[in-house]
């Protein structure tokens, strides 16, 4: 053994843990559990070892390695699994489409259940149905679903406090139990039709309502056979997309895999009583099959996270020997899970079409992210790109607003706004923006792969010199989008700049990724400039306010965190004004005076 590798290898224990892989500027590039640290951490730094080449990269940029030790491999993996979600290491996986699908529930607790869509799974005694990937059709299914199984729609409090029936009664889709007697039994055995439809047992529920049906007709019941007619034709068009797939009546989950595009696609199919119910794909460039066992590992820890709708069995390519998984999703979801590798025929066909499902993700990589890659010239794709902009009034006010857009889509909780009363007066962008730089460099990650400038080399070169100067190799890619000198009726001018280029790159006027980027430079100005109007016009209004008796700056700044608009102020009561902290019923009334006042004179 080499002694180099050995003495690396003998700091570390060899018991269960969390390790840490850090680059030279200390920042945390990839976060891994193992049972044994000493060998698992030996196994990248091995002289000659074969490495993959998402692993050979990340070797070649670790400088640092922390251990966090852990007593079983179960509390090293939840472990590791908030640590990717916190930092977004560059090498880890990292789910990017990590919201909750919507669920169906049937509250089963209540005399008379409801029939509710949820992103969340609470261990309150009601079943969920699901999950599905689009809530569109979710919301169809349900909309559907209420019009011929007319269960209660309000939620509890509106049911135990209502006086009369709602809307829904009116237009037939409720039976009103919140006020009116209600035939229990018919009702029970409604939510049991419900319950059999979203449970995949369609084909017994046909037949059912097929039976009640001619025996309504029989008796001469027309109208209630129309409605059994109406039940049959709504639980048909819901099932009519799901396959039957398998012929049990187990839910389960199956992943399959597929290599390719220059990356690793995952396929997931959602199974539901036999029938094939969503499907969902996703991509992760520079991976290969060979990583496939950690791949999936990682995906299912992060996939089925805590509130997550978990199925009982999972059914993934490869055995998982050993995984501490089952355990971790059983407390999780309140329910014995199992993880295994298909073990019937008809499971590996399952794994199968899992596959291709994969394939066709790996196939669908043309996005815009990866041509954008192409036209940049960037070395990775660019995933999350942070787009800033500076504004400012006549120098005054200067804010730098920023807009995040991740794999094409726009992340509106991401967007920040960053002010720098330094500057006052100075109408200085290169110095907001170097600015920012700095302070989104100590605000952690996540960290963008791209960050677009609303500018030219004048601003591109400001953040350059700035990130270089708060670190050696940020890593962060840079380009600017300018309006270009020609701005004629039907001309597209503008220009992209990158560092170390003189001359823009040549991206076609009116092409798919100028476009993009346009649409990202457009959202970041739209946000500086409202954010800037909305400051301007609380400034002026504050100015009125403080000209008024009895109230200064202090005052000021408690009726704004009080109330929304200085409209509200003015009809505010003096019972409102009285309770706000710090003001009296003295000082109330003088400030209530004073708002009449001018309110008054704004009328007049």
């Amino acid at each position: 053994m080499d002694k180099e590798y050995k003495f690396f290898a003998d700091q570390f224990p060899d018991t269960p843990g969390v390790y840490l892989m850090k680059n030279g500027r200390g920042r945390i590039i990839y976060v891994g559990k193992a049972k044994k640290l000493r060998k698992r951490l030996a196994s990248y730094f091995r002289k000659g070892a074969r490495h993959t080449p998402k692993t050979a990269a990340l070797v070649s940029h670790v400088r640092q390695v922390d251990i966090l030790l852990t007593t079983t491999e179960k509390e090293a993996l939840l472990l590791e699994s908030g640590l990717i979600k916190k930092h977004r290491p560059r090498y880890n996986i990292v789910l990017k489409d990590d919201k909750q699908y919507v669920l169906f529930r049937l509250d089963r607790q209540s005399e008379f259940p409801r029939l509710s869509m949820t992103r969340k799974t609470v261990r309150d005694g009601s079943v969920y149905f699901g999950p599905f990937t689009s809530a569109a059709a979710a919301r169809t299914v349900w909309k559907l679903l209420g019009k011929v199984f007319p269960l209660r729609k309000c939620k509890d409090t509106a049911f135990r406090n209502r006086m009369r029936p709602c809307l829904y009664h009116d237009i037939h889709q409720c039976w009103a139990p919140c006020v009116k007697e209600v035939d229990r039994a018919g009702y029970a055995e409604m939510v049991h039709r419900v319950e059999m439809l979203l449970s995949g047992r369609s084909l017994e529920l046909v037949d059912a309502l097929t039976r009640q049906m001619k025996a309504a007709s029989r008796d001469m019941d027309y109208e209630q056979a129309a409605a059994y007619r109406d039940q049959i034709r709504a639980v048909k068009k819901t099932v009519e997309g799901q396959a039957a797939v398998i012929h049990d009546n187990r839910d389960r989950d199956v992943l399959g895999l597929a290599e390719g595009g220059q990356g690793l696609g995952l396929g997931l199919l959602f199974v539901r009583q036999g029938r094939l119910l969503d499907q969902k794909q996703f991509f992760w460039p520079g991976l290969t099959l060979d990583e496939g066992p950690e791949v999936v590992e990682s995906f299912i820890g992060q996939f089925y996270g805590p509130g997550r709708f978990i199925p009982p069995l999972i059914v993934v390519p490869m055995d998982l020997e050993d995984s501490p998984l089952p355990e971790v999703l059983a407390e999780r979801g309140g329910i014995a899970v199992r993880i295994i590798a298909p073990q019937t025929t008809q499971e590996k066909q399952l794994v199968g079409i899992a596959r291709n499902v994969a394939v066709q993700a790996r196939e669908q990589r043309d996005t815009i992210t990866v041509r954008l890659q192409k036209v940049l010239k960037l070395d990775g794709e660019p995933v999350r790109i942070e787009c800033v902009d500076a504004s400012h009034l006549s120098g005054s006010n200067m804010r730098v607003g920023q807009v995040v857009f991740e794999e094409g889509r726009r992340i509106p909780e991401a967007s920040r706004l960053y002010a720098f009363p330094e500057l006052e007066g100075a109408a200085d962008d290169y110095a907001a923006l170097a600015g920012w730089a700095r302070r989104r460099m100590e605000s952690g990650p996540p960290w963008p792969d791209l960050v677009l400038l609303d500018g030219g080399r004048g601003q591109l070169s400001a953040v350059e010199k700035a990130l270089a100067e708060c670190v050696e190799d940020c890593g962060w890619e840079l380009a600017a989008i300018a309006k270009g000198e020609s701005r004629r009726a039907g001309e597209l001018g503008d220009q992209i700049f990158r560092p170390g280029r003189k001359n823009s790159l040549p991206l076609r006027p009116g092409s798919a990724e100028l476009l993009f980027l346009q649409k990202i430079r457009d959202t970041a100005h739209r946000f500086v400039l409202g954010k800037q109007r909305s400051a301007r016009k609380k400034s002026v209004l504050n100015s009125e306010l403080t000209s008024l008796p009895g109230i200064g700056p202090k005052t000021a700044r408690i009726l704004w965190d009080s109330f929304p608009s200085l409209e509200a102020m003015l009809e505010a009561a003096r019972s409102d004004i009285s309770s706000l902290p710090g003001i009296g019923v003295k000082r109330a009334e003088m400030i209530y005076l004073a708002l009449q006042g001018l309110k008054a004179s704004r009328k007049s």
